[in-house]
């Protein structure tokens, strides 16, 4: 159904900035569609042409999607906040939220007694020239790299996995390039795309991480980039196989003008290695971000790449932030070599197979096909999201739906199974069963 909000405007900058305030007030919500060109073409007395260069706009900077035959749409989550979407909406009072994607708070440790160690420890303060990476926090980031198998040299501090991804493709990709992505993939990171004006090309992922045959089809259209989770996958937690690894270095060899990105989110929380791809690129970086083990407002990942990657990296870094704190460095060094931390996030990664196996076990026992080999979240796929979220929410549990992680992936939802404890799982794979019982046999795959 075509939105009821009027857009105004003469000119394509015009246009596009009416759009937007639709977008940043709630009048044109996510989902939205927008008039046809010609439609809207027609009732503001501008050429096709202009309202075309408006939409174009936008889509570049990531507000709206083409949808095909269905016209253009704004995005489950454009890039622009107004007042009515700064909050989540809020999951309706008395049900389990299984959609959010974050790490149990129960099994993170606690920042407080670590903080205070390193205010007791103290020293001068820090200024602008002798602000950077810390030379023992390089070094312990490099001797955990290493003993997993990943190439490290330089080390590079970011705000996070997505401050580090976007950072990097600023520095090698130009608005109109093509970006290998995983799909289904991380919604972060498919809006990220959208905002940065590059082009998503969809790259199938199946338990063992990105299909060989999917990356290679891809590598023919020209992408200039490729994002690939090394583990604990968002959505559908995949983890990327030796063997698999071994057939995507050979796809990737010979390939010196396309960066590869290596996403290690979940680092310690995943008990499964990482099979690094590094070695057969000559344009890579790998990031291991802190906020799944240690928790999401630590706000610090670790990168290692090659020298020309990362001195591009430092230096679009120091044109913006500068570097990350010291505090924040000093207190993952605490964090890192408490035996007692160690203990925990051990204990949680653990907690986190046996409460995703449980319900991938009991969906299997009950006909339902699930993945979740990794990490914190299992992905059913469904022949319908809006009714499987819909029986879901009635039988008072909140699931994520597929469409906000896929691009050409079939239809599924997404479970967190942080909130989750053990005996919760029969009535939660219960009520899976019953959400997804007319495509049991339907044969849907990741």
């Amino acid at each position: 159904m075509a939105v009821r909000y009027q857009i105004a405007g003469g000119s394509a900058r015009a246009i596009s900035a009416s759009v937007e305030t639709g977008i940043r007030t709630g009048a044109l919500p996510p989902g939205a569609v927008l008039p046809a060109v010609r439609s809207l073409a027609g009732e503001l007395s501008v050429s096709p042409a202009t309202v075309a260069k408006a939409y174009q706009g936008l889509r570049e900077r990531g507000l709206v999607e083409t949808a095909g035959r269905n016209g253009t749409r704004v995005r489950a989550r454009p890039a622009v906040i107004g007042a009515r979407s700064v909050a989540r909406a809020p999951v309706p009072p008395g049900l389990r939220d299984l959609s959010v994607g974050d790490p149990d708070a129960r099994l993170l440790p606690a920042p407080g007694p670590h903080l205070a160690a390193v205010a007791a420890a103290g020293g001068a303060p820090v200024g602008y020239g002798a602000a950077g990476v810390l030379p023992e926090l390089a070094a312990a980031a490099r001797r955990r790299l290493t003993a997993d198998g990943v190439p490290a040299g330089g080390i590079v501090l970011t705000s996070g996995a997505l401050d580090a991804i976007e950072r990097l493709l600023t520095v090698q990709l130009r608005p109109g390039d093509a970006v290998a992505v995983e799909d289904p993939g991380w919604a972060n990171l498919l809006d990220l795309v959208a905002a940065l004006g590059l082009r998503p090309v969809g790259v199938p992922v199946d338990d063992d991480g990105p299909t060989e045959d999917g990356l290679r089809a891809a590598l023919d259209l020209g992408v200039r980039a490729v994002v690939i989770t090394s583990r604990a996958h968002n959505p559908t937690g995949a983890a990327v196989s030796a063997g698999r690894a071994r057939r995507l270095r050979t796809a990737l060899a010979g390939r010196p003008d396309v960066l590869l990105i290596e996403d290690d989110h979940a680092a310690e929380l995943a008990t499964v290695p990482p099979h690094s791809l590094a070695r057969a690129a000559d344009r890579w970086a790998f990031v291991r971000s802190m906020s799944k083990p240690y928790g999401p407002d630590l706000r610090l990942a670790v990168v290692t790449g090659d020298e020309v990657t990362l001195a591009r990296l430092g230096g679009r870094l120091r044109l913006g932030a500068g570097w990350v704190s010291t505090v924040l460095q000093r207190l993952v060094l605490r964090l890192w070599s408490d035996p007692a931390t160690g203990e925990l996030i051990g204990s949680a990664a653990a907690s986190y197979d046996r409460r995703r196996g449980a319900l991938v076990a009991a969906l299997a026992a009950r006909g339902v096909p699930a993945h979740g080999r990794t990490g914190i979240n299992v992905w059913v796929p469904v022949p319908d999201e809006t009714r499987a979220v819909t029986v879901l929410r009635d039988a008072g549990y909140a699931v994520a739906p597929g469409s906000l992680y896929r691009i050409a992936a079939p239809p599924a939802v997404r479970i967190t199974i942080s909130p989750l404890d053990e005996p919760d799982v029969p009535a939660l794979a219960d009520a899976v069963a019953a959400a997804v019982a007319p495509a049991v046999d339907a044969g849907y795959s990741v």
